[in-house]
């Protein structure tokens, strides 16, 4: 039997193929993703299902879907109940076989679905603590994607999140809005030293995370997936000379090498901003375990979760790299396998 397992975001759409066996155990699991960024192309989403799968397997070959989304807020949208409708009808529309999306309470139908749409919205996270409580039953999991960072706490094998809805979260340190990839570096940072100065940001949208981890080579060229702030290349040069803009300079004016330390010091202000939430989830919880994974999960949740001195593990010691990345698509998958 194999099931898909989709998380639809705002800007990426992620699926995994689980194949189970008779037993129900996991025979192999593929992942892909697509760039598609809901706010302007959602129109594109039911092509780009069906494509997604295709890549990995004849869409014929596939059982049962599982949906997670959290692209409900983009501003194509009205409102988030517009949203989780538009999505669903769009997945029922391109699916003829059973279709499920997951929820805070657990998996729901499209009837379910229909009577408290607000309940699917943003619960991909949900999906996540499915496998990350199969690796540690007490614990924090951070999950830093291209956008945001998911800081759950679960004990005794549950998930325990003080906050269920992103705006609830928000309030309780188990949502921090920043990523790995598409986030705007004026959004945590006011100030940035270079040399003998402390430079004021301009408050514009020059430069993203991406051009900070390209720069520093932490991320591949493969991982730098969203669109440029100036619609120019990916080189590390032009993500150099985005980040200059960001202190009102350019390349004339700053060299490469103080722009690296400019991404450096951009860096360890954005660990600070994670580690701020797990500090307040740790001790709110009594948790001192976290279990690390998501795009960032070694450049941004490992080093906020150490800076706390706080035991991690990786979910990376039980998955690969491309699986942690997508890992709310497994888990939907997982959570849909067990609901039909």
């Amino acid at each position: 039997m194999k099931v898909a397992g989709f998380d639809i975001g705002g800007a990426n759409t992620d699926l995994a193929v689980i194949d189970f066996d008779e037993e129900g155990n996991i025979k192999e699991i593929k992942t892909d993703f697509e760039y598609l960024p809901m706010w302007s192309q959602n129109d594109k989403l039911g092509v780009t299902l069906i494509d997604l799968i295709e890549n990995i397997c004849p869409v014929e070959e596939i059982d049962a879907v599982g949906i997670s989304m959290t692209a409900e807020l983009v501003d194509a949208f009205e409102t988030k109940t517009e949203g989780v409708l538009d999505i669903a009808n769009t997945c029922e529309k391109f699916f003829d076989v059973p279709v499920a999306y997951i929820g805070l309470n657990g998996v729901l139908s499209l009837e379910d679905l229909i009577k408290n749409p607000l309940d699917v919205a943003a619960a991909n996270w949900k999906a996540t603590s499915q496998i990350i409580a199969e690796i540690e039953k007490n614990c924090i999991f951070v999950d830093t994607g291209s956008t945001t960072t998911d800081i759950i706490p679960i004990k005794n094998g549950e998930e325990c999140a003080k906050g269920r809805t992103d705006f609830e979260r928000s309030a309780t340190g188990e949502l921090v809005y920043t990523g790995t990839l598409r986030t705007n570096l004026t959004s945590f940072v006011d100030s940035i030293p270079i040399n003998d100065g402390n430079y004021r940001v301009a408050s514009e949208l020059f430069a993203i995370t991406a051009d900070v981890y390209n720069v520093l080579d932490l991320i591949k060229d493969e991982d730098y997936v969203c669109a440029t702030c100036d619609g120019e290349g990916k080189t590390k040069e032009e993500s150099a000379r985005r980040i200059s803009r960001v202190v009102c300079a350019d390349l004339d004016i700053l060299s490469i090498d103080e722009i690296v330390n400019v991404a450096d010091f951009i860096h360890q202000a954005q660990i600070k901003q994670i580690a701020s939430g797990i500090k307040e989830v740790s001790e709110r919880e009594g948790l001192n375990t976290v279990v690390v994974t998501g795009l960032g999960k070694d450049i941004l949740c490992a080093p906020a979760a150490k800076s706390l001195d706080l035991k991690v593990k990786s979910m990376g010691d039980y998955y690969t790299d491309e699986e942690c990345v997508v890992a709310p698509a497994i888990g939907t998958a997982l959570m849909m396998k067990n609901y039909i």
